[in-house]
């Protein structure tokens, strides 16, 4: 007999392999990337809204209204996502949406062989520079990467590079921030 642990992890895999293979099927990997980028967004409106999270898992709604309710919320993101979307809340699912991004994110880079890496800097990335971060984060992990490039201005300058929970901060505004931080602190009668 399943536990229900495991049947948790049922769904999220079918909501994943779902998600991915429709993707798959409709564009390849640009299709594949711009889905989990849509999941991120959804999620991150779902956590941010107490609200919504509380409506779309009253038990007072049906299924039904549950399921539309999510699909009218979401109605401005791709319509594969807000279809499996919708699925979910009708079934009581949206529970399980962190994980359902998270796997998807995880069997999507593991499916297209590439990691998926953010670059944040002050300016856009000029194509060499692009082309040499890269063939050096290429060779560093060993697959192909995917750059997605934000810009920040409060950094200052430098660069901020991170994937899967490990961030490298270069950027101008840390090593000014770990500076002040050295000198407030090593205020000992020194000179300075």
């Amino acid at each position: 007999m399943p536990t229900n642990r495991l049947l948790a992890k049922e769904e999220v895999a079918t909501y994943v392999s779902l998600l991915l293979d429709a993707a798959m099927n409709e564009g390849g990997q640009e299709r594949v990337l711009d889905v989990r980028d849509q999941l991120e967004s959804v999620l991150s409106i779902y956590r941010g809204n107490a609200d919504l999270r509380e409506a779309l898992a009253n038990p007072a709604y049906s299924p039904e209204q549950r399921g539309r309710l999510a699909a009218n919320v979401f109605e401005g993101v791709d319509p594969l996502v807000n279809s499996v979307i919708a699925v979910m809340a009708e079934r009581g699912n949206l529970g399980k949406l962190l994980a359902v991004a998270s796997s998807f994110e995880e069997a999507s880079e593991e499916k297209l062989g590439v990691c998926v890496v953010d670059v944040t800097t002050v300016v856009a990335l000029d194509d060499e520079l692009r082309t040499v971060i890269t063939e050096k984060l290429s060779k560093d992990l060993g697959k192909g990467v995917v750059l997605r490039e934000h810009i920040d201005a409060s950094i200052l300058g430098g660069i901020i590079m991170s994937t899967h929970g490990k961030r490298i901060d270069a950027s101008v505004a840390s090593q000014l921030e770990r500076t002040r931080n050295v000198l407030t602190e090593s205020n000992d009668g020194g000179e300075c």
